[in-house]
Parts: structure tokens; sequence; C-alpha cells
């Protein structure tokens, strides 16, 4: 067998024991989870969420989504919270404990002050008979059979259970919340993600020109205009209201077939069913558009109003596609 191959047999081993400890997370789950969503979610407090070493790592994760999906969380680590932090508990907070053995100095030092605080107690734990279990008020099993470290040392299928449970934590308080597309907008502004949530078409052709000509005009005329806007078009216009449009590629079609441009008129190449979009609709819904019909440009209006001009290319400027 090749190196290469033993690596790779390897690291099919480590994700066939971890797959495992996910799936007996099955069997570990009971109303206790259920109970503890409701806590949380009829919470007045915020979620703080504790651990040390490869949990608080796990623990730091489980806050960013929680808070992205509407769960107001702190993350104190159990170390430091006994040297000052625990300063940052409120009465009506509930505290997320993470600990596989649940026996870890730090925590049962932690766990000792928190009981004093009267606040509930969430605890994702392996060991349900752990000095952290019999303290909790929730206890959210996360056993596994083995790590996926050769020694069964290095914590790896236990994290990663710690990290599944957390997600499905968050998760179902985002159901709970009713929590919309619109509300995850607001915690994502920044990136290509919240573009695809809150731009607009409208703000993309904004900066753009809005080459225009009347249906009457020479093809002359037709072409200083698609040259001056650097789009590649011009929309055709009769009495302020579009009828059509022509590109330049309708152009080069024309002088492939008639070379005697003189007599032509933009209504006499125009394309009469150009593809339109509703400026207020979210630019991720217009890229649909742009590939189910296979076109480069879409006009942008409001109503009947003509608003300007997108190209696929302002769409792949800004990430969203």
């Amino acid at each position: 067998m090749s190196d290469n191959q033993q690596i790779i047999d390897n690291a099919l081993k480590v994700i066939e024991i971890e797959q495992s400890a996910i799936n007996k997370l099955r069997g570990q789950l009971n109303d206790n989870f259920a109970k503890a969503v409701q806590a949380i979610h009829v919470s007045k407090g915020r979620l703080i969420i504790t651990g040390i070493g490869k949990s608080a790592l796990i623990g730091q994760k489980i806050v960013a989504t929680l808070n992205s999906t509407g769960t107001p969380s702190i993350f104190m680590h159990a170390a430091d919270a006994v040297h000052g932090d625990l300063g940052v508990v409120q009465k009506d907070d509930i505290i997320l404990c993470i600990s596989y053995s649940g026996e870890t100095p730090e925590i049962k030092l932690l766990i000792s002050f928190l009981k004093r605080l009267n606040n509930e107690i969430i605890a994702i734990v392996g060991n349900v008979n752990s000095t952290l279990a019999k303290a909790s008020n929730y206890i959210l099993a996360t056993k596994v059979e083995q790590e996926a470290c050769p020694n069964n040392l290095a914590p790896t299928s236990s994290t990663t259970a710690q990290l599944v449970i957390g997600d499905a934590l968050a998760v179902c308080l985002l159901e709970k919340k009713g929590f919309t597309q619109n509300d995850f907008a607001k915690y994502h502004p920044g990136g290509s993600l919240g573009k695809k949530l809150y731009l607009r078409v409208i703000d993309l052709c904004e900066e753009n020109t809005k080459p225009t000509i009347d249906e009457n005009a020479d093809i002359k005329d037709v072409i200083i205009e698609i040259t001056k806007s650097k789009l590649g078009l011009v929309v055709v216009t009769k009495k302020n209201s579009v009828v059509g449009i022509i590109t330049d590629g309708d152009i080069r079609r024309m002088l492939q077939t008639d070379l005697d441009i003189k007599t032509k008129k933009a209504r006499d190449i125009m394309s009469i069913t150009p593809k339109k979009v509703e400026g207020e609709i979210l630019a991720f819904d217009a890229v649909q558009i742009f590939k189910a019909h296979k076109v480069s440009q879409l006009l942008v209006m409001n109503n009947n109003n003509f608003e300007g001009v997108v190209h696929f290319h302002d769409f792949l400027r800004e990430g969203i596609v």
C-alpha cells in the first residue's frame, strides 16, 4: 500500500468514527433537550456558554451560531470566570456548560459558584454521572464510544458531538422564534451572504446610465448611444414608454443581412420583448432570472417607469453569483 493511500485510509477511518458518534446522539436525545430549548426561548436573560480546552473552542463556535440566528449569547472561559469574569453573569441568564468528562477542576470550581447564583445550568456532557451533570438542570448527553485519535485521547469525536448538539440547539431556537430570511439579513449585512439577503436590484443599477433613444431614431444615432453607454445596448422608447431594446448584437446581425442602414429606424431592428425586472426584488432572485432566460442584461422597472439597466457583471462584482 502506498503512503498516500494509507493517509486516505486513515482519514476515512476518522470520518467513519465521527459519523458513528453523531449517529449515536439520536439515542441520547430526550426531553432534557426539548426542555433546555424551551428554557432558553422564554428566558429574559442571555445564554452564557462556558468551557475549557477544546470544549471552550466549541463553545465559542456555538455562541457565534446562536448570535447570528437571534439568540443573544456570550462566551465565558471557565478558567477566567473564577478570576473575575463571573461578574458577567446576570440573574436571568442561563449557563450552558460544555465538558466531556464533567469533572475538570476548573468546571467543578465554577459550578460551585454558579449554584450559589441560582442560575439555571444546561450541561453538554459525556459523563451523565459527573459532578457537572448532577449540578445541572438539563443534561444534554454526548457520550461517544471512542475518539477518532488512534490513542483514544485527543478530543475529536467528543468535540464533534458537542458541536452537533450546539447546532441543533441553535436551529431549534431559530424555528421557535420564527426567525426569517429578513431577520437573518439583519445579522449578516456584510459579505456575499448578506448581499444575497438584503441587496435589491435597484441598488445595483443606480450607478449605471439609462441609455434610451426614440423609436424613430436613425441607426447612426442608435450606434452612438450604445457606444456612449458602454452597456452594449440602448432602450427604445415611444412617448417615454419602453417599447423595445437594441443590443450591439442586433446591430451586427442587421449589417449581415441589410447594408442599407440609411432608411432604417430604431423600431425596425429592436426586440420588442426585453427581459424586465422590478427594482425592489432581491438581487439574488434576479440572478435566477438571468440564468433562466440566459440573458446578460435586465431592464429595471418601477411599475412602468424605466429605472436603468443591470448587467450580469454587476452581480459578479458584488459576489452574489
